[in-house]
């Protein structure tokens, strides 16, 4: 099981590298407003979702690939306007130029440079001239990590989490967006915490972090995974970061 269902599964509810802090900085510059068409990218378990909600979009439209995380969701809204298709980011089949804001979490960094890509450029699409465009992904550190310590953290983290994984640097992350006309306005990063006591009780709260610890403590093989996802992490800390980043699409893109 990858590491995010098993997270999900023990009842950690917020599942995004830089928790709650980096969306609710993603949203804030994000600004939806009731007149804002907004698409979200692998919406996961709705947390996000549920924040962007909040702002009374004029519409939403969630895409995961996943059709049980997708029924998940869409069981959890309420409302016209309001739906989660099942469809892969690189290829949504939504019509082009028809969305103010895109917005997707922890997607991104366990796919391949190819597949990175595709999705960008696909996102990209899907905006309206000035459209604003927010990611919430891993990055590698410091800029100048070389290929061979990034080969070696990226091993480390993927043989516990059980998924690829393939972050960028800050300017890589960056690049990649201005290769598809996504002008960056803002940046957040901040340590790659996910699982110390201080990021569980602020992304959970004091109840779901000793409900989140009580059901790993009772689960041996849970236990496990866990322990070993968080020793990795603090291994790599040095080289390791989350990031969030706001950008626009050129009127000429």
């Amino acid at each position: 099981m990858a590491g995010h269902w098993l997270l999900a599964r023990m009842g950690k509810r917020v599942l995004r590298p830089g928790g709650v802090e980096t969306t609710r900085f993603l949203l804030d510059r994000l600004a939806v407003t009731n007149e804002d068409d907004v698409v979200e990218v692998a919406p996961g378990l709705g947390a996000t979702t549920r924040m962007i909600l909040e702002a009374d979009p004029a519409s939403y439209t969630g895409v995961d690939r996943d059709p049980e995380a997708a029924g998940l969701v869409s069981s959890g809204m309420a409302g016209a306007n309001r739906r989660v298709i099942n469809a892969t980011a690189s290829d949504t089949g939504l019509p082009a130029s028809n969305a103010d804001v895109v917005i997707g979490e922890a997607y991104l960094t366990m796919q391949p440079d190819s597949t990175k890509q595709r999705i960008i450029a696909e996102l990209a699409r899907l905006l309206r001239p000035g459209g604003r465009f927010a990611l919430h992904e891993v990055a590698f550190a410091p800029e100048d990590i070389s290929d061979e310590r990034r080969a070696g953290v990226s091993k480390a983290l993927g043989s516990t989490i059980k998924v690829n994984v393939k972050p960028l640097t800050v300017a890589g992350w960056t690049n990649l967006l201005a290769q598809h006309g996504l002008r960056v306005e803002a940046r957040h990063t901040t340590p790659l915490h996910l699982l110390e006591p201080r990021r569980l009780v602020a992304d959970e709260g004091l109840a779901g972090t000793l409900r989140f610890a009580a059901n790993v403590a009772r689960n041996p093989a849970a236990r496990k995974r866990v322990l070993a996802m968080r020793k990795a992490m603090g291994a790599n800390a040095a080289n390791l970061s989350a990031i969030g980043l706001v950008a626009t699409r050129s009127d000429d893109a």
